[in-house]
């Protein structure tokens, strides 16, 4: 055999080789042990959900998806089943948010599942948005992505003094999506715009005066809250809100705290009103406070095609339904699993951790309209349905 034909075997066998170790690490990632990266439960007159992969921050990964959507579906039809709740193990984190490294290495190798990620995914955020039962999601601890879209959309959702919360996916070449362009438009003034192009973290309190919470509760009540919850008997809408409510005026911590952007709130308003990334960022540029300068800082960081997806996700997501902004977000996906920039931001933060990104392209101005128009197409017969 000439040395050529050999190398080329081997070239071959390698290749095959990196796919299977790859295949090998999204198997583990999205089905080994399935069963115990979260648990389903009937407890007293409710279904409890708990997000079981606390090592890993209780990251949403595929198989994790695939389980919660069935049941969710069941206890909304079962007349003994009178609410929803669902919760974190641990003490770290509600959700960090979804597998995005294991998403990354599916889609490199052009793999169907990172079209069944996102679109699973977005189905389940669409279920809990119309579920007809209370939903009650305890955010305790690190809230953000993924974990946003299983906890936001519900009826109910319970902050803790250790609640962080935050949209971060500029930052790694995505958007912030699981509804970001329907719920971060429906929060006061320019507020979600804030948050989503910046990645700002709430914590605490915060995250209850931004109205990403419904009611904020003590940590160390939140045991207590959610075995009153179970022990109710047959219980409506309002029986539960009763609950929460209670424990929500009794909750002392942090009570007298102004809201953490309460004395920006005016510029953000301002700043974020403009209708494009260039002009925001013009708008920080001439303002020169000290907060201001931190936001850009933030800003410049950010993947450019990401910002400029982000604005006009949320200009358009602020006039449609969930469902429509879902489907709109599943289109952007498909077109980031494709590009560069999501790949660099995985590698450059999750992967190598280096922090560097080298985003493709590097300048807003490079970024036209023809790339945003592109991201935004239909995908014809394989558009989100529901």
């Amino acid at each position: 055999m000439g040395a050529w034909k050999l190398w080329r075997l081997m070239s071959r066998f390698n290749a095959s080789k990196r796919t299977n170790i790859i295949l090998q690490h999204l198997r583990m990632s999205m089905h080994t042990d399935a069963a115990a990266e979260v648990l389903l439960e009937r407890k007293g007159c409710a279904g409890v959900i708990t997000l079981n992969r606390p090592k890993f921050l209780n990251a949403l990964n595929f198989s994790m998806i695939q389980q919660i959507y069935p049941q969710l579906k069941k206890w909304e039809q079962d007349p003994e089943t009178f609410l929803i709740i669902i919760k974190g193990a641990g003490e770290k984190a509600f959700c960090a948010g979804g597998d995005i490294k294991a998403v990354s290495e599916a889609a490199k190798l052009n793999l169907k599942i990172t079209q069944d990620f996102f679109r699973e995914e977005y189905v389940l955020n669409n279920a809990i948005g119309s579920c007809q039962k209370p939903y009650v999601a305890l955010i305790h601890g690190i809230t953000m992505g993924g974990g946003v879209g299983l906890s936001v959309h519900g009826q109910f959702r319970v902050a803790t003094e250790k609640s962080v919360f935050a949209m971060p996916e500029t930052a790694i070449g995505l958007f912030p999506d699981v509804g970001g362009g329907y719920f971060l438009t429906r929060l006061q003034g320019k507020l979600g715009y804030f948050l989503a192009l910046t990645g700002f973290r709430l914590k605490g309190r915060d995250v209850y005066a931004a109205g990403i919470a419904t009611h904020f509760v003590d940590y160390e009540k939140l045991g207590m809250l959610e075995e009153d919850l179970l022990a109710l008997k047959s219980p409506s809408k309002e029986n539960i809100a009763d609950v929460l409510g209670t424990y929500h005026a009794k909750s002392e911590i942090d009570q007298d705290k102004p809201f953490v952007l309460e004395e920006h709130m005016d510029k953000i308003n301002s700043w974020f009103s403009a209708n494009t990334v260039e002009q925001i960022i013009e708008n920080l540029q001439q303002d020169g406070s000290s907060f201001a300068l931190e936001q850009l800082k933030a800003i410049n960081k950010m993947s450019p095609t990401s910002l400029k997806i982000t604005l006009r996700q949320l200009m358009e997501g602020s006039s449609k339904t969930l469902q429509e902004v879902l489907t709109m977000e599943y289109r952007l996906s498909q077109a980031c699993m494709r590009g560069h920039d999501f790949h660099e931001g995985v590698r450059a933060v999750l992967i190598d951790k280096d922090q560097n990104p080298k985003w493709k392209p590097a300048d807003l101005k490079e970024v036209t309209d023809e790339d945003l128009n592109n991201h935004f197409k239909s995908l014809g017969s394989n558009d989100l349905k529901f």
